[in-house]
């Protein structure tokens, strides 16, 4: 798979010191620059809280006793596969998608929000934490779609009460879309939503007593598995990074 990375190739380049922070893996900028402001940061061993210094990569930045290190923003689109768990910190987990993407890069990646262990499909990993910050705040609301298979048909009443919108526990949600996607067979459908809650799209069907018995994410912010396969990835394009940056994306 040929390699594709954004960052500074020039060591020498002079860069925000919030941003050298963000891409060290430490943080995103907004919570390096409380960082700074509290004093937390030193640069070449002295003590700094301007907001808008800039370093090199040949400056030596320091943040609780260690030399940080810049990495190169990286970006991995994943179609994940069934068992495999996106948390990145339960020692308890036996597979997890880092494993699938080990050898993609030497940086540091996480995943960009959460899919549950049997969901399947689009799945956004990078050490870019200003841009998974964006993606995954409730305030941008990016939109996802999945294709749901469902344990019985969604009878005509049911597909009308989840387009108009249900009430759950924690509120009340209306998705974007739903359709059938497969002629002759109203166990799967399609939905599209903005909504970021927890297991939000099985809980909308459990509500109204169907079992979820596969759930496949295609569309994640503007992105889609199209010509990836199952358990296999991708760099991003330089096009499809500068597009989530400028929140082209839905």
């Amino acid at each position: 798979m040929e390699k594709h990375k954004t960052g500074n190739k020039n060591d020498n380049e002079k860069i925000r010191l919030n941003k050298y922070i963000a891409l060290a893996g430490v943080c995103s900028r907004r919570e390096a620059d409380e960082l700074i402001l509290k004093g937390k940061i030193s640069v070449n061993g002295a003590i700094v809280n301007e907001l808008g210094l800039k370093v090199s990569r040949n400056d030596k930045v320091e943040y609780g006793g260690k030399t940080l290190k810049p990495e190169k923003n990286v970006y991995i689109l994943l179609n994940k596969p069934k068992d495999y768990v996106t948390t990145v910190s339960d020692p308890h987990a036996k597979r997890t998608v880092l494993d699938l993407v080990k050898n993609a890069c030497t940086e540091r990646i996480f995943p960009v929000g959460r899919l549950d262990r049997n969901t399947t499909g689009v799945l956004l990993l990078t050490n870019d934490g200003d841009l998974a910050k964006q993606l995954t705040h409730p305030s941008h609301n990016k939109l996802k779609i999945y294709h749901v298979f469902l344990d019985k048909n969604l009878s005509a009443e049911d597909f009308q009460t989840i387009t108009r919108g249900i009430e759950l526990e924690d509120g009340f949600i209306s998705p974007d879309s739903l359709s059938f996607v497969a002629e002759g067979d109203p166990s799967q459908v399609g939905i599209e939503i903005h909504s970021g809650k927890n297991h939000i799209v099985r809980r909308i069907f459990e509500h109204l007593g169907y079992k979820v018995t596969k759930l496949d994410r295609v569309y994640f912010a503007g992105l889609t598995k199209k010509g990836l396969q199952r358990g296999h990835w991708r760099f991003l394009s330089e096009r499809e990074v500068g597009m989530l940056k400028k929140g082209a994306y839905k």
